[in-house]
């Protein structure tokens, strides 16, 4: 009877110590929730605390801003209708300097408000109101996405795709257009490693989605769009007649040397 009490004393200590660790790794994360309802920030707020993460909370852009600047978090959980600032400005302002992962959490459930958000820079978009598991589980993805491509943990990786005068370098996260160097966010980097690391061949907006996102697909074409438009504009000449990232009518997209 003694060695099993000792033994289920030992079980409940290493559970006890494996919840530290993973609430240690959790909390090395560093969240900013900026919304000027005080009863949605509460609600993420307690929600992603439960998950052992550290929350930063704002009232308004020009507070997010300053945060972002001063705290620098590793995602932004981002309102659109906002005092001051609001949030499709405060993303433009932040992606100058910035490839912290945003998700816009919004109201406007109209597919150009979507379209408007992702076009700032935003990496996912939400509509309220959300299920709180839904919210985590987004919340979890553009994090696993952004530590895997080493923006929040050093990177050990030196290696470097080149096709034609592109360069994509996978260990500083770079784009080099023609000797310039160009800021990718996480999505846009994602995606170029996806389509640069497999040139010419065709990946349908589902199979990006789910490669990149890591999530089921599901009437993402308009969003693997506007993040493949934006990435156009950062390596093409005339975005309008590419020459490396080009579509396949009807199939996808394809990534190859003009």
């Amino acid at each position: 009877m003694y060695g099993i009490a000792v033994s289920a004393i030992d079980m409940a200590a290493a559970i006890l110590f494996l919840e530290k660790e993973l609430r240690f790794m959790a909390d090395t994360y560093q969240i900013l929730v900026a919304d000027d309802d005080d009863s949605i920030v509460n609600i993420i707020e307690t929600v992603l605390k439960a998950e052992g993460y550290r929350v930063y909370t704002a009232h308004d852009g020009e507070e997010a801003c300053d945060i972002v600047n001063t705290k620098h978090p590793h995602l932004i959980i981002m309102d659109i209708m906002m005092p001051k600032c609001n949030g499709i400005l405060s993303t433009m302002r932040i992606r100058k300097d910035y490839n912290i992962p945003i998700l816009i959490l919004s109201a406007k459930a109209e597919g150009s408000d979507r379209v408007i958000g992702l076009e700032a820079g935003a990496d996912d978009y939400l509509v309220k109101p959300f299920y709180q598991q839904e919210l985590l589980a987004r919340v979890k993805a553009l994090l696993r996405r952004y530590d895997t491509l080493g923006s929040i943990r050093e990177a050990k990786s030196e290696e470097q795709i080149q096709i034609g005068d592109i360069i994509l370098n996978i260990d500083t996260k770079q784009l080099i257009v023609r000797g310039a160097a160009v800021r990718l966010t996480a999505t846009e980097f994602k995606i170029l490693h996806v389509m640069m690391s497999n040139p010419g061949r065709v990946f349908s907006a589902e199979e990006l989605y789910e490669r990149v996102w890591r999530s089921d697909a599901y009437a993402v074409e308009n969003t693997v769009m506007i993040h493949i438009n934006r990435i156009r504009g950062k390596l093409e000449l005339n975005p309008k007649k590419p020459e490396y990232l080009k579509v396949v009518w009807g199939i996808g997209y394809v990534f190859k040397e003009p």
